[in-house]
C-alpha cells in the first residue's frame, strides 16, 4: 500500500509541475510532494471561487503577496523558510514552521500569526514596514472564506495515469526542470545573489544568463558547442574549469547543457505584472497636471502701473506693485559704500579694495553705478564666482565619494568648463545642451570636441558606489544619480523619487522615470572606474573607459620599458602562483611572502600604465558616451533583479513640451532629453534658471524652494514677476548676464538692509522685497576676503587642481593621500574654486562655514551659526596667519596708528571707521602691545612662504614627474594616523603682534561676515 501511495505522490507532483504557468520555475521537491499530499486531503479543499471573491482575490490580496512577500517567497526569486507564497498549493503545504494557512481558521494560520507579531526578528515582512491593520483584516476574511485563489486549482490535482507524463515537451519548462537544478547546485554558490558574482556573471536569473558576465555570452546560438558555458565546465585544466570548487559537472549534466543550448537556450520570462495604478492617484496626478502652477505654461505678464515713482524699471513696478497692495514702502537706499561691497561680494566674490571704495564715494551716479556693474559682469573674478554657483548644482566633486574613495584625477577640466563658460556668457539653454549630451553636438575643431566631451562631465562626475558587488545595480545607481541631477538642477523636480514607486506627491508615475533611465542605460559612463566588492589598487581603475583629449599621444606599446615591465609583471604573476600552490595549508611566512609580491606587482602595474595609459599623463577626461541604444524595463519597487514591462525611452509626462522632439530609436535619446529641457516652450527651465539667479543677488528666491518646484515645494511670492523675468531672460537670447546686470541695476537691489516697523509686522520675511536682506558670507567669499585683505591672494588662474596628481586608486579620508590634498589646500593661494574638492577632504579653511554638499544638487546653500565658526576665526592657522600678513602690511604702509586702523576697516569692511571706532581700537591695540611686552621675549617665526602657481600645481608644460604625489601607492601605506598641521605662528615684535590681534578680531566680527 505504501509504494502505491508514493507513487501517486510522485504523479502528483509531476503533474503539478507540468500544471505550473509558463516561465514560472519548480517548486523544489519537498514542498511539492507536501503540496500533493495536502491537495488529496478533502480539508484543503474547496469550491471554485465566486466573481466577488476573485475580484476581491484579485485587488485585495495578490497584489500584496507580489510587492510585500515574493521577493523572498516566490517562485525564481526566493525559497525563505522553504516557503512560496505564490501558489495556493505551495501555502497550504508551508515552509519549515509548517501551513502558512488554514483555510477557514486565521487564528491558526501562520501567516497571520507573522504579519501581526510584535516581535520585529519574527514580524513580516522583514526589513519592511508592517502591513496596515485594514490589509491584514482583508487577509483574515480571505482565510476565513476558505483561502480561495483564481487560476489555481482550488481541489485536489486529478489523479492521471503515470504513462501521461513522458516529458516536458516545452523548451522552457526544460529549463525550470532539468538546467536550473545543475546550476542551483553546482553555480549559486558564486554566482547568484546572495553571494559575489564572481566576474560579473549571475546564473539565478535569466537576465543574468542571458547578459552574461565579464567574458562576454555564455552562449553561441549559431556554434552552440562554442558556447562559453559549454567550454567553461568542460575544460580540462582544472585552473579554468567550472565549477572551481566542488566536483566537476558529470557527462549527464553536461549533455543537458548542451541540448538545452542547441535547442535556443529558452529561458522563462520573468516579467513582473504591475499594479495598476488607482484610480485615486490617476485623478490626483491630472489635476496637478492642470492645476499646479509650476507646470503651467510661461506667460508674457503685463507690467503692472503702480502710483509711487520710486520704481526705476519694470523689475521695480512688480514689486511695487505687490508693496503698495500690503501697503508698504521701500525702505530708504543703501549707502555708496554698503552698496559698492554688496555688488562686489554679489557679482565677483569679492570685496573692494581701498582705491575702489574711494572712487566710488566720490562717483556713485547712476551712470557710474552702471559702468561699475559693466565693469565687474567683465572680469573673470564674476566667472569664478557665478560658476562657483554652477558647480554647487552640478554637485561637482573631484572623487567618487565615500564608499570607496577613488579620485577623479582630471575632473578640473570640468571645472574650468564651468568657468569659461560663464566668462563667455554661453546661452544657458546652449550651456544645458552641452553637458547632457555635448558628444552629440557638431564640433568644428578637435578643440572644441574636447570642450563638448569635458561638458558631459556633468553627467559623470556624481558619487559612486565603486565597492557595489553587483555590476547592473553598480549601473542603475548611476543612473539614478544622474536622473536625480539632471531633474534637480535644471527642473527643480524630485524624479528620482519614483524609482521604486509612482511619486507620492507629484505627477511623476514609475514608468516616467524609467523612461529617462532608458536614455542613460543607453549612455555609456566613461568616467573611469569600475564596480568590484574588496578591490584594491588599481582593481577600481578602468583606462577602457575613460575618454582622452584629442592631443593624447599613442601608447607606446612597442617600446622596450614596456615590454621589459610586461616580463616583470609575468614574472611577479608566476611566482604568486608558485607560492599559493606551494602547499595545502600556507604558513604565515609564506602568506607574508605572497602579500610583499602582491605590492611589487601593484607598483609593476602601476608603472606600465604611466607608459601605456594616456590619461595617467594627464590627458583624461572623464565624461560620457553614447551606448547601446535600448529601453530598460521597469524595476519592481526599485530591485535590480525584479523586472517588470519595458518603458519606452522618453520624458516627464507631468507638463507639455509643444514642440519637442520624440527620442531617435537609433542613439540613447540624451539630445532629444537635452532638447526638451532646454525648449523655450518647457514650463520649469527657464522659471528655474532666474529664481536661482534672484536668490543668490536678493538672499531668497521668489520661489524659496529653489530646488524643488513640485507640489511641495514653495509658491511663487510674485508669480507674475517670475514669469516676465522667465519670458525676458528666453528673449534675450537665455545670457545669464543680462539678466543680471538687469537685477542689480534695478532700485530694488540697491535698497538698504534697515527694517521698518510696518513693513517687519506685515512681511517678516521679506518675500516681497521691501528691503534688502543681510547674508553670510560663504565659505568661499570668507576665505578669499580674507585673504585679500592680508594682500596674499593670487588671482591668477592655475593649471589643474591638486587632486590630478592623484591616481585612481582608492584612498582614505586620513593618511598620507589626504593630508597631501589637506596640505596642499593649506598652501594654495588661489581663489578658493581652485581648492581641491575631494569628497570626503574638505579643505581646512572652509568646515566651518556650512561649505556645499558634493553629492546633492544644491541651489542654495545651508546657512547655520555655531560656536565652532568663531573658535576657527579665534584660533585657526589660516585666519591668524593672515592676520599677521595684513598686520604686516599695514606696518609698511603707514607709521601712524590712527592710517593703520583706517586702512585696517577700509580693507576688512570697505568703509571709513568713525572717530569713536578709531579710539576704541588704538586703546585696544595698546593694551595687547602692553601685555605683550611684559611676557617673556619670543623669537620671530620662520613663517612659510605663500603659494604660487610653480609650488601648488605643475602647468602643462612642466615635466610631468612633477605632478607625481611624494609618496608610492602601491606601497599600502596605513592611513589611519592624525593629520594636523599645527603651524606656531609668531610676529617680529608685540607692535606687530598687538596689530595682527587687532585685525584678526575684525576678521571675526560679524560685519565682515555679512554683507548688508
Amino acid at each position: 500500500m505504501s509504494i502505491l501511495i508514493r507513487s501517486a505522490l510522485r504523479v502528483s507532483a509531476l503533474l503539478l509541475a507540468v500544471s505550473l504557468p509558463s516561465g514560472v520555475g519548480l517548486l523544489p521537491m519537498q514542498p511539492v510532494v507536501r503540496a500533493a499530499a495536502l491537495a488529496s486531503e478533502p480539508s484543503s479543499t474547496v469550491s471554485v471561487p465566486t466573481p466577488e471573491q476573485a475580484d476581491f482575490f484579485e485587488k485585495r490580496i495578490r497584489p500584496v503577496l507580489s510587492q510585500s512577500c515574493y521577493s523572498c517567497h516566490s517562485t525564481g526569486k526566493g525559497f525563505s523558510g522553504h516557503l512560496h507564497l505564490d501558489d495556493r498549493n505551495a501555502i497550504l503545504a508551508g515552509g519549515k514552521s509548517g501551513p502558512a494557512v488554514v483555510p477557514g481558521n486565521p487564528a491558526a494560520s501562520l501567516i497571520i500569526q507573522r504579519l501581526t507579531s510584535s516581535d520585529l526578528d519574527h514580524r513580516m515582512p522583514k526589513d519592511d514596514d508592517p502591513l496596515s491593520a485594514n490589509v491584514i483584516a482583508d487577509f483574515r476574511t480571505w482565510i476565513s472564506d476558505g483561502a480561495y485563489w483564481p487560476g489555481n486549482s482550488n481541489a485536489a490535482p486529478e489523479t492521471k495515469p503515470a504513462a501521461v507524463v513522458s516529458g516536458p515537451a516545452d523548451p522552457v519548462e526544460f529549463f525550470a526542470r532539468k538546467v536550473k537544478p545543475i546550476f542551483a547546485d553546482h553555480c549559486y554558490a558564486c554566482h547568484a545573489a546572495d553571494t559575489k558574482p564572481a566576474a560579473g556573471l549571475r546564473v539565478d536569473t535569466a537576465l543574468g544568463l542571458r547578459t552574461g558576465g565579464h567574458s562576454g555570452s555564455l552562449f553561441n546560438l549559431a556554434k552552440p558547442d562554442e558556447s562559453l558555458l559549454l567550454k567553461r565546465v568542460s575544460d580540462p585544466d582544472q585552473k579554468h574549469r567550472m565549477p572551481k570548487e566542488g566536483p566537476a559537472l558529470s557527462a549527464t549534466e553536461i549533455a543537458t547543457l548542451r541540448e538545452w543550448i542547441r535547442n535556443g537556450a529558452c529561458l522563462p520570462d520573468e516579467t513582473e505584472k504591475l499594479p495598476p495604478m488607482s484610480a485615486a492617484v490617476e485623478q490626483k496626478y491630472d489635476r496637478l497636471r492642470h492645476e499646479h502652477w509650476a507646470f503651467r505654461p510661461v506667460t508674457h505678464r503685463a507690467v503692472p502701473a503702480v502710483k509711487n515713482k520710486w520704481a526705476e524699471g519694470n523689475i521695480d513696478r512688480f514689486l511695487l506693485a505687490s508693496l503698495e497692495a500690503k501697503g508698504i514702502s521701500p525702505a530708504r537706499d543703501a549707502d555708496p559704500e554698503t552698496l559698492l561691497r554688496r555688488l562686489r561680494f554679489d557679482l565677483t566674490g569679492l570685496e573692494a579694495t581701498p582705491e575702489e571704495v574711494a572712487e566710488f564715494r566720490k562717483h556713485h551716479t547712476q551712470r557710474d553705478y552702471t559702468a561699475l556693474v559693466d565693469r565687474l559682469l567683465e572680469s573673470r573674478q564674476y566667472a569664478e564666482r557665478w560658476g562657483r554657483h554652477w558647480l554647487d548644482v552640478a554637485r561637482y566633486g573631484e572623487s567618487t565619494g565615500p564608499s570607496r574613495n577613488v579620485p577623479y584625477p582630471h575632473a578640473w577640466r570640468y571645472r574650468d568648463y564651468v568657468i569659461d563658460s560663464v566668462a563667455k556668457d554661453v546661452p544657458y539653454d546652449r550651456f544645458l545642451m552641452e553637458q547632457i549630451a555635448g558628444d552629440l553636438l557638431t564640433a568644428e575643431s578637435p578643440a572644441e570636441k574636447d570642450r563638448l566631451a569635458i561638458a558631459t562631465g556633468f553627467l559623470a562626475l556624481g558619487v559612486k558606489d565603486v565597492n557595489q558587488r553587483f555590476e547592473a545595480r553598480f549601473q542603475m545607481d548611476n543612473v539614478d544619480e544622474q536622473i536625480d541631477t539632471v531633474t534637480r538642477s535644471t527642473l527643480a523636480m524630485t524624479a528620482s523619487c519614483a524609482r521604486c514607486h509612482d511619486h507620492k506627491f507629484d505627477p511623476i508615475p514609475q514608468r516616467d522615470y524609467y523612461a529617462l533611465a532608458g536614455i542613460l542605460t543607453s549612455t555609456a559612463d566613461y568616467t573611469g572606474v569600475r564596480s568590484l566588492m574588496g578591490g584594491a589598487g588599481l582593481a577600481y581603475y578602468d583606462p577602457k573607459h575613460l575618454l582622452l583629449l584629442s592631443a593624447a599621444p599613442k601608447p607606446a606599446r612597442d617600446s622596450e620599458d614596456l615590454k621589459h615591465l610586461d616580463a616583470e609583471i609575468e614574472a611577479n604573476r608566476l611566482a604568486i602562483d608558485a607560492l599559493q600552490n606551494s602547499k595545502p595549508v600556507l604558513d604565515q611566512a609564506t602568506k607574508d611572502r605572497i602579500s610583499s609580491l602582491s605590492r611589487t606587482g601593484e607598483r609593476l602595474r602601476e608603472q606600465r600604465l604611466e607608459l601605456e595609459d594616456p590619461a595617467t599623463l594627464g590627458y583624461g577626461i572623464h565624461g560620457v558616451v553614447e551606448g547601446t541604444p535600448s529601453d530598460t524595463s521597469i524595476r519592481v519597487r526599485g530591485v535590480e533583479e525584479r523586472h517588470g514591462p519595458a518603458a519606452p525611452r522618453g520624458f516627464l509626462t507631468a507638463f507639455e513640451v509643444p514642440g519637442a522632439k520624440p527620442v531617435n530609436p537609433q542613439q540613447s535619446g540624451r539630445l532629444e532629453l537635452a532638447g526638451w529641457i532646454a525648449s523655450p516652450q518647457n514650463p520649469l527651465t527657464a522659471r528655474v534658471a532666474v529664481n536661482r539667479i534672484w536668490a543668490h543677488l536678493f538672499g531668497q528666491g521668489i520661489v524659496t524652494s529653489v530646488d524643488n518646484f513640485g507640489s511641495k515645494g514653495d509658491q511663487p511670492s510674485n508669480p507674475d514677476l517670475l514669469d516676465y523675468l522667465a519670458t525676458d531672460f528666453i528673449a534675450n537670447g537665455w545670457s545669464q548676464r543680462k539678466l543680471i546686470r538687469a537685477i542689480v541695476l534695478s532700485h530694488a537691489y540697491r535698497l538698504s538692509a534697515n527694517s521698518d516697523p510696518r513693513g517687519y509686522e506685515i512681511d517678516p520675511a521679506n518675500r516681497l522685497v521691501w528691503r534688502h536682506s543681510p547674508r553670510r558670507l560663504e565659505a568661499e567669499e570668507l576665505r578669499d576676503a580674507i585673504l585679500l585683505a592680508s594682500g596674499q591672494l593670487d588671482e591668477r588662474k592655475p593649471v589643474g587642481s591638486a587632486a590630478m596628481k592623484l591616481r585612481m586608486v582608492e584612498m582614505g579620508d586620513s593618511g598620507p593621500v589626504a593630508k597631501s590634498i589637506y596640505d596642499d589646500a593649506d598652501r594654495c593661494n588661489f581663489r578658493s574654486i581652485y581648492l581641491p574638492v575631494v569628497r570626503g577632504i574638505t579643505p581646512r579653511s572652509l568646515t566651518a562655514f556650512d561649505p556645499v554638499s558634493q553629492s546633492f544638487v544644491t541651489g542654495q546653500r545651508n546657512v547655520t551659526t555655531v560656536p565652532t565658526q568663531a573658535l576657527f576665526l579665534l584660533n585657526s592657522n589660516f585666519v591668524r596667519r593672515q592676520a599677521l600678513a595684513e598686520a604686516e602690511l599695514l606696518d609698511h604702509s603707514s607709521q601712524d596708528v590712527d592710517e593703520r586702523i583706517r586702512l585696517a576697516y577700509l580693507r576688512t569692511y570697505n568703509r571709513e571707521p568713525g572717530r569713536s571706532e578709531i579710539v576704541q581700537a588704538r586703546q585696544f591695540i595698546d593694551r595687547i602691545q602692553e601685555a605683550l611686552e611684559k611676557e617673556p621675549s619670543r623669537a620671530p617665526s620662520d613663517a612659510p612662504p605663500a603659494a604660487s602657481s610653480a609650488d601648488y600645481l605643475a602647468p602643462e608644460s612642466t615635466d610631468r614627474d612633477n605632478m607625481k604625489p611624494p609618496f608610492e601607492y602601491g606601497d599600502m601605506l596605513e592611513q589611519n594616523h592624525l593629520i594636523f598641521n599645527d603651524q606656531d605662528i609668531r610676529p617680529a615684535n608685540a607692535e606687530e603682534a598687538a596689530l595682527a590681534t587687532f585685525v584678526q578680531a575684525l576678521f571675526a566680527s560679524a560685519e565682515f561676515q555679512f554683507v548688508r
